[in-house]
């Protein structure tokens, strides 16, 4: 292949909201994201699917999560689309591209086989999916300071071996730029593919305490000020339509006026916010690194988060599922964790592991409706940013097609003119579920024409300006997306003929891709029980 076919970058962070980044809104100082954004294109109506691990499996294969066998978690339901493990019948994007001679490397979170202990099967870890070079975690949530499931290529890593000042985020940041360096040193003849999974801003509330530095006093006004301040930006950036409303404050959470632990509350998003403030800093070193060895410019760059902000509140007892396989009991030095949102844990420490909860997740998402886990827009809708100045005219431009995960696959192949594999090990796949992005880039139509999810039950279907969504176990919802993405208004009742029509191709998808009702899966697993 020839030297200039394109390189890709594919940057994924965990848990983050619609309008966090400084690009997109936000309070959180993201100069880096900012300046791809600046210089490339930013899409407004990208979509995950979530949940992380699902939305993982999608990006990473071009498929629909069932399709790949992650319809929900990493657990084996011992049913097909549920199995917790990519199945033989998917290829990863480093698979599809490795035969037109890319090399393939991963640093951060992988999250898509259930097999992640030291003695576990490795057919699914990154090195047996095509990638050439690994570091990261095989599970999902990690303490920053002494992740678990820490891997280097099919070896598992104590870290208590890594250096004492080792931070997760850093960590990924350094050995993404480790490989490019490497690359240059040892592959310069061949294009790669480099995927860099941040764990960043996930629980726990982990960060540098310079960083948290930077925002002490942001967030003092509380967020029912911050989520209208954001507004107003977004509708001055373009991002937001002035004609949608901002939605209520979350019922659970009380005003700000009211709230009684005002200093505490503030330093659970000035944490949050150094977490993705220290990821971006490691993505500039990343782009410095790219500089360095001429390969920026055609270096094809994607951004984007796997789900919503995160509303989950972690409670006081380290064994709640919440925390799992991600919990450690003592710091490096010895010192008991405390585990918990409460204003006597000040997050930011090694010695805590505590969550910014839902009324953060509220500003996080703003000004959209819901988190992680639903599919309302909240918890499906991402910032995107596309940067690649060989291939894209447009500078600093916004676009606003409709697209969703398995599209990516589709335009990275697309770029690199490579076909989509009908093999894998001699076994035929399952077709490539994704529409090329391409023509979006000169601000033409998205070939795709319907976007679905399901996960938990939340389930939605999107076609042309009309969104069908269905909160588990409620009713179907129908939002004019034109005049309403906030979700504010819905005309089910109104229009019941459009519900059925929609209902309907939703369920022709679902029984295609493998979703199972989830009450039936919920009910096969206490069976099992």
């Amino acid at each position: 292949m020839a030297k200039t076919s394109p390189n890709f970058i594919l940057i994924l962070n965990d848990d983050m909201g619609y309008s966090d980044l400084g690009c997109y809104g936000g309070e959180v100082q993201t100069p880096n994201l900012d300046s791809l954004a600046n210089s490339g294109l930013r899409y407004t109506q990208f979509y995950n699917t979530a949940r992380c691990c699902p939305s993982r499996a999608s990006l990473l294969t071009g498929l629909h999560p069932h399709q790949a066998d992650v319809g929900h978690m990493m657990g084996d339901d011992d049913v097909d689309g549920y199995l917790g493990d990519l199945n033989p019948q998917s290829v990863t994007i480093a698979e599809a591209l490795k035969p037109a001679g890319y090399r393939n490397y991963i640093s951060g979170k992988w999250h898509v086989t259930r097999h992640i202990k030291k003695d576990s099967p490795r057919h699914n870890w990154p090195l047996q999916r095509g990638f050439d070079d690994y570091f990261g975690i095989v599970g999902g949530a990690a303490n920053f300071y002494q992740p678990s499931t820490l891997v280097r290529g099919n070896e598992r890593v104590d870290p208590f071996d890594e250096p004492d000042d080792f931070f997760f985020t850093d960590a990924i940041s350094k050995h993404a730029i480790k490989q490019i360096n490497e690359h240059a040193a040892n592959h310069s003849e061949k294009p790669f593919f480099q995927y860099v999974a941040y764990t960043a801003p996930h629980w726990p509330l982990h960060a540098r305490e310079e960083d948290i530095a930077k925002y002490r006093g942001r967030f003092d006004a509380g967020w029912d000020h911050l989520r209208d301040e954001r507004l107003h930006r977004m509708v001055e950036m373009g991002i937001i339509d002035e004609r949608w409303g901002l939605t209520d404050r979350d019922p659970e959470v009380r005003s700000w006026e009211d709230q009684p632990h005002k200093d505490w509350e503030a330093r659970r998003m000035e944490v949050y916010a150094a977490q993705i403030d220290r990821m971006d800093q490691g993505i500039g070193r990343i782009i410095q690194t790219l500089k360095d060895n001429n390969q920026f410019e055609n270096t094809v760059i994607v951004f984007l988060a796997d789900n919503g902000g995160c509303a989950e509140e972690i409670q006081a007892d380290s064994s709640n599922w919440l925390i799992g396989r991600s919990a450690t009991e003592l710091t490096r030095d010895g010192r008991p964790v405390r585990f918990g949102n409460m204003p006597d844990i000040i997050p930011g420490a090694e010695d805590t592991y505590s969550s910014y909860g839902v009324p953060w997740a509220n500003v996080s998402n703003t000004p959209f409706r819901l988190y992680k886990h639903w599919v309302h827009e909240g918890g499906i809708a991402t910032p995107f940013i596309v940067h690649w100045p060989t291939g894209i005219e447009a500078r600093g431009e916004l676009r606003t097609q409709c697209a969703q995960l398995p599209d990516v696959m589709a335009t990275f192949l697309d770029i690199a003119e490579v076909d989509y594999p009908t093999e894998r090990m001699g076994q035929s796949v399952k077709p490539l579920e994704g529409y090329t992005m391409t023509p979006t880039f000169k601000n033409d139509c998205h070939g795709r024409e319907i976007l679905c999810w399901e996960h938990e039950g939340n389930k939605a279907l999107r076609r042309g300006k009309w969104k069908l969504v269905c909160r588990h176990p409620g009713d179907w919802e129908l939002f004019d997306m034109v005049v309403d993405r906030t979700e504010m208004h819905n005309l089910a009742v109104e229009k019941p003929d459009l519900v059925a029509e929609l209902s309907a191709l939703y369920q022709e998808w679902a029984n295609r891709v493998g979703v199972m009702e989830w009450d039936d899966l919920v009910a096969l697993r206490k069976a099992r029980e």
